[in-house]
């Protein structure tokens, strides 16, 4: 039975199959409630503001808008909902960049059920669960140097902001009022000089040293 103080919780990941297991451990535990379901981010935020959860499990990498510029919007429009980071990914960049966009706690997805259990549990309480991988992680990225001076162009760096965002190259195309060829070659300069084959790598490179800001 889900009592009436139970922990909201809303799923956010693009692979059926996992939302469906981790629904199913969410009502098998009497102090969780699972109230919601997305595929990616920008559903992710629509169902933040109409459900109201107390905690999100947000998957990082993800079609369209992916996990980190989630986790970004959604902890600044909604500061009271507490997210957690689940990915099968350990990078650097990535724990780094889910932190500091505002995740609270950061697992991996082969994690016990029991640690995600207490996870959630912690994070309703405003305290943060870290896999051992994602603290060692942590451990080496504070012994990196500063990074590079990345010398974005101005355009590059509007198209970065949109790019964070979540928008697709159309989309940017639209929104700077220029070809959607320009901003593919915009991306591509920028995939560059950040040393990147991916946008989620480019957004999480951004976010991490916060070279966009709202």
């Amino acid at each position: 039975m889900v009592s009436h103080n139970s922990i909201r919780v809303l799923i956010v990941d693009d692979h059926d199959m996992l939302r469906s297991g981790l629904a199913v451990f969410i009502q098998t535990c009497s102090d969780l409630l699972l109230v919601g379901e997305a595929n990616n981010g920008s559903d992710a935020l629509a169902l933040c503001a109409e459900l109201q959860p107390d905690v999100v499990l947000m998957d990082l990498i993800m079609p369209g808008m992916e996990g980190v510029t989630a986790i970004q919007l959604i902890h600044e429009r909604f500061p009271s909902i507490q997210i957690i980071a689940l990915s099968s990914f350990v990078d650097e960049s990535l724990v780094t960049a889910a932190l500091t966009a505002g995740a609270i706690s950061y697992l991996v997805k082969n994690s016990s059920i029991d640690l995600l259990a207490s996870a959630i549990r912690e994070a309703y309480r405003g305290k943060a669960t870290l896999a051992p991988e994602a603290a060692q992680a942590l451990v080496t990225a504070a012994h990196r140097p500063s990074p590079p001076n990345y010398a974005l162009s101005k355009r590059e760096q509007d198209v970065l902001a949109l790019m964070v965002r979540g928008l697709s190259n159309n989309e940017i195309a639209e929104q700077l009022i220029i070809g959607v060829s320009t901003v593919k070659k915009h991306v591509s300069n920028i995939f560059t000089k950040f040393g990147v084959t991916s946008r989620a790598e480019a957004v999480a490179v951004a976010v991490r040293h916060r070279l966009v800001t709202e």
